[in-house]
């Protein structure tokens, strides 16, 4: 499949929408999946938006590939954006656009009601996570059209190919959506809430994987909470299917474990969390079927 590619600003060389990180022999039924860690914003984005390159960036889950980066070498293939959450969101549905933001009329198809939209974090985003308005004008209709078929369209097309081929190898998939969240959940405790666990209540994993991943990281050191307040998006909640024997988990890591979230930098910690993570990749690709079994 040809892959259309956008311009990173700080790169004279184009770059795919996507990464696609296979390892040498799949030995596990695992995928593990980074949508929001893209990093690479065209320059014709830029361009439209009233806000600089930072604060554009504070809607990234920034580094979350890069914590993740062992599960090639485990085993197990890891898909990453690069195009940015801010400019188009492949953990939403492809048509979750809010009226507001478009010059010309929507098609009655698209969905304009859901609370993502409410929030202004569509596919389409119309704000950052901050909260300020990205765009300084309207955007024609055929831009979101543009950004869901070439960059939404091949993440996913992507995604669900991985998915197949190792349902179709193994017998079963789970598919591991990592993403990072703003450091402020705090826990009965006190404590801050280290990771959040996702399975759609219950619905988009086999409960076997879950808690697996939970002890995990407990063990490990870390507070951990289930699906409060994050309890999956689309990706977990379309591909989360363990009646057809796919599941699905969404970790969301607090971004003060590891990095600066204000000048978006790694801290000096960043190795310690990034060996902990591939402590639980290697876990997981060991264990995973027999936590998918059944």
């Amino acid at each position: 499949m040809d892959v259309p590619v956008a311009l990173d600003p700080l790169a004279s060389q184009p770059v795919p929408p996507l990464a696609v990180q296979r390892p040498v022999t799949q030995t596990a039924p695992v995928i593990f999946a980074s949508p929001h860690s893209g990093r690479h914003y065209a320059p014709d984005f830029l361009a439209a938006a009233r806000l600089d390159p930072l604060a554009l960036r504070r809607s990234e889950d920034s580094f979350v590939d890069e914590l993740f980066a062992a599960a090639p070498g485990c085993g197990a293939p890891l898909l990453a954006a690069t195009f940015p959450r801010a400019y188009c969101d492949a953990n939403r549905e492809p048509w979750e656009l809010d009226p507001g933001m478009f010059a010309d009329p929507l098609p009655p198809w698209v969905n304009t009601t859901s609370a993502r939209v409410g929030a202004g974090l569509g596919t389409i985003a119309r704000v950052v996570a901050s909260g300020e308005s990205i765009y300084r004008t309207k955007l024609p209709f055929a831009e979101a059209e543009r950004r869901v078929q070439r960059y939404w369209q091949p993440f996913h097309d992507t995604l669900s190919a991985l998915i197949e081929g190792t349902r179709a190898t193994f017998g079963g998939c789970l598919l591991v959506d990592c993403h990072s969240m703003p450091s402020q959940t705090q826990g009965r405790t006190g404590r801050a809430v280290d990771f959040v666990l996702g399975d759609a209540h219950g619905t988009a994993c086999t409960p076997r994987a879950i808690r697996f991943v939970e002890r995990a990281l407990t063990d490990l050191g870390y507070v951990v909470r289930r699906n409060d307040p994050y309890a999956g998006g689309f990706i977990t909640r379309h591909y989360g299917r363990p009646r057809e024997r796919v599941h699905a988990l969404q970790i969301e890591i607090a971004r003060e474990l590891y990095m600066d979230e204000a000048r978006i930098e790694r801290l000096d910690r960043f190795a310690a969390v990034q060996r902990d993570i591939t402590q639980l990749v290697e876990m997981l690709v060991r264990e995973a079927p027999a936590l998918i079994a059944g």
